[in-house]
């Protein structure tokens, strides 16, 4: 059975703290392998993207591998053919699927029809490769994990699942704080407590960054909710990421944000400049836990 990366829950607790360990072997050693040598990675992106198209392209050649790039409009994924017609017949041309979609429910259904392994790139639902980039990022400026709070701050969206998805994975503490009615699901929260996650969701950003060592946003209206832009802006409205709530953070609190950011909205152009922003080193370790992520994948295949 190929192993699919749709989540950070697809790894054990033990393969989660390797896997960083690894992306940060690999960063240090510049590291490249002829692991994937003969393989073919298709990347298949419904959504845009800058940074995770070009880390993930890079990633595969790094590990000797070839990618082909294809949008919604070279795929099958956002038209009429049966999702499962798809994965049965990209899984007899390539060796691995990189998938950047809009519902989750296209990763599972690639995964469980298919015969090659599936990562996920993007869903409405969960980033994990991000997290996971975030993860290193925060064990790099901390050097550690245990103990460390982040906060986030905005919507309950894919970000904060797969963050608390981290949480019952990693020693950290994840408090979300976002508007009544954007809250993270319930069900993506009460799993991870049931795996021992220490994860709390509040509506007071004040409330959410007090202490934290990490503060973490994302846009107010992911791709797919341009609609929703001006009700989101009403909504989120007091949830920037500024210099007064970076003030009740613990001394020398670090932000995050996965990019691209909407400066003067969820964060301020001041604080995405200043000497608390880690969000390039960020956007470079997308690369390194890729490579790790990829290597586990076809190590363990």
């Amino acid at each position: 059975m190929p192993q699919h990366f749709l989540t950070i829950l697809d790894f054990t607790p033990e393969e989660a703290v390797r896997l960083l360990d690894r992306a940060a072997a690999m960063k240090a050693a510049n590291h490249r392998s002829d692991l994937l040598h003969g393989k073919t990675c298709i990347l298949v992106f419904e959504k845009a993207s800058t940074r995770t198209r070009v880390s993930f392209e890079v990633a595969v050649r790094h590990l000797g591998g070839w990618p082909i790039f294809m949008t919604q409009n070279d795929s099958q994924l956002g038209r009429d053919e049966p999702i499962r017609d798809t994965a049965r017949v990209l899984s007899r041309y390539a060796d691995c699927l990189i998938v950047r979609t809009f519902g989750h429910h296209k990763l599972q259904e690639l995964a469980e029809s298919g015969s090659i392994p599936v990562v996920n790139a993007l869903s409405d639902e969960y980033h994990p490769c991000q997290i996971m980039a975030d993860l290193l990022t925060m064990r790099e400026h901390s050097g550690r994990l245990d103990g460390l709070t982040v906060a986030f701050v905005g919507d309950g969206n894919n970000i904060a699942h797969s963050l608390i998805n981290a949480a019952a994975r990693y020693p950290i503490k994840v408090v979300v704080a976002a508007p009544k009615g954007y809250e993270p699901d319930p069900a993506v929260v009460e799993k991870a407590r049931s795996l021992g996650a220490d994860v709390a969701v509040v509506n007071d950003p004040a409330e959410a960054a007090r202490g934290a060592h990490y503060l973490y946003t994302d846009v107010w209206a992911s791709m797919g909710q341009e609609a929703e832009q001006a009700k989101r802006a009403k909504a989120f409205a007091g949830f920037q990421i500024n210099d007064a709530l970076l003030a009740l953070a613990a001394p020398g609190a670090k932000v995050l944000h996965c990019l691209p950011a909407h400066r003067g909205e969820e964060i301020t152009d001041a604080v995405m400049e200043g000497p608390a922003s880690i969000v390039w080193d960020e956007a470079e370790n997308r690369l390194h836990v890729q490579k790790a992520i990829l290597e586990w994948i076809f190590t363990k295949a």
